[in-house]
């Protein structure tokens, strides 16, 4: 099996979307606007350097841009070079895009010494183990933060099925990992219904 397999229903998704929205693979705008805003909630990202890991279009500089949350500089990662370079044709202020597999490499997380490292649905086609590595290494990366979001294993029954390719992960495991690294963590999943997904911020500062 190939060694980036998490990223095959990106590849599949852009033969059959371009780099229209559902290329994302997110279920509508709507709720990926709403994780967009929990991020935002959670933690002040003016003035800070951030990385987007898993950025796609680059959504969520457009987001922060048209909330005039004025970031220092944003740094979008993505694994698929049809939609960054989509991100870039949007000449978002502050902001460059780099194509490249960032859980393989690990060293495009630090690009620009970011404060701030965002993922936002990167982790809903990963293996378990592929994920740690990835949250690993990206708060490693991290000068004062990391916040991701996942498909929380322990949604209501009436939550939305998930099937290949998304996959929920273990809440609890992610909670003690996240505490086993920081004092400081918050956890959110009342954002979305019946707890579908849930986002962990952890802080180093």
């Amino acid at each position: 099996m190939p060694h980036d397999q998490y990223l095959d229903p990106y590849r599949h998704a852009v033969i059959r979307y371009g780099t229209d929205f559902e290329v994302t693979l997110w279920a509508n705008q709507r709720t990926q606007i709403r994780r967009f805003e929990i991020v935002a909630q959670m933690i002040d990202l003016k003035g800070k350097r951030l990385i987007d890991a898993g950025c796609s279009r680059g959504d969520f500089a457009a987001f922060l841009n048209g909330l005039g949350v004025a970031y220092g500089s944003y740094v979008g990662l993505d694994g698929v070079e049809q939609v960054v370079a989509y991100a870039r044709g949007r000449q978002l202020p502050r902001s460059q895009f780099h194509c490249g597999d960032f859980l393989q490499d690990p060293s495009l997380l630090t690009i620009s010494d970011p404060q701030v490292v965002c993922i936002s649905g990167a982790l809903n086609t990963m293996t378990e183990r592929q994920m740690f590595r990835l949250i690993e290494s990206a708060w490693n990366a991290a000068k004062e933060a990391l916040v991701f979001n996942f498909l929380s294993d322990l949604a209501l029954a009436e939550a939305p099925a998930q099937t290949d390719p998304s996959r929920r992960h273990s809440t609890v495991k992610l909670l003690r990992w996240a505490a086993s690294r920081t004092g400081h963590v918050q956890y959110r999943q009342d954002y979305l219904r019946c707890g579908h997904d849930a986002t962990i911020l952890m802080r180093k500062v």
